[in-house]
């Protein structure tokens, strides 16, 4: 497999820490979080992560259909994660695969997803149930690991200012 490839599949496996990051402990009522007309919810959100995982499986397979919502946030949530492990499958394979295709998906859906990723963090926040910060770097990410069951922090910030009562930093 060329460095094209694991790095791309090294970035899914970063797009699904830092998603299931974002939804860990999530309380219930996350799923339908509103900030305002016209925004999306968190279920949405995921449902479009989803359905440009989709349409990057489209790029390196065949064209698929669009995705419909799926009723509930949890199975939308396996979805996302089933497209990635899809995806991550697909690029380990053998085929042709030219480094312009590459360069495009991560400038397309790849960083769109990853876009959203960000979001469902900050909606966190603004639904009142921050997501704690960390060290990034220092994160145990494998591009084995597409999947929701990710990693606790490796280095969380033990100072966060804006910490809810009774927080502390995870052992992990």
């Amino acid at each position: 497999m060329g460095p094209e490839r694991r790095l791309l599949r090294h970035f899914l496996a970063t797009l699904a820490y830092r998603t299931q990051k974002a939804l860990r402990d999530a309380p219930p009522e996350f799923a339908g979080h509103r900030v305002a007309p016209g925004t999306r919810t968190p279920h949405e959100l995921v449902r479009h992560m989803s359905g440009v995982l989709n349409y990057a499986l489209g790029l390196v397979t065949t064209p698929r259909p669009l995705l419909e919502t799926l009723p509930t946030f949890d199975e939308e949530i396996r979805r996302f994660h089933a497209l990635l492990e899809t995806l991550a499958v697909r690029l380990a394979e053998e085929f042709e695969f030219p480094i312009e295709l590459a360069e495009r998906l991560l400038q397309g859906p790849l960083a769109d997803a990853m876009t959203h990723a960000g979001q469902l963090t900050m909606l966190r926040r603004l639904a009142g149930s921050p997501v704690p910060p960390e060290d990034f770097f220092l994160a145990h990410v494998s591009a084995e690991n597409v999947g929701p069951a990710q990693s606790l922090p490796v280095s969380p910030d033990r100072e966060w200012p804006e910490a809810p009562a009774g927080w502390s930093a995870p052992t992990g």
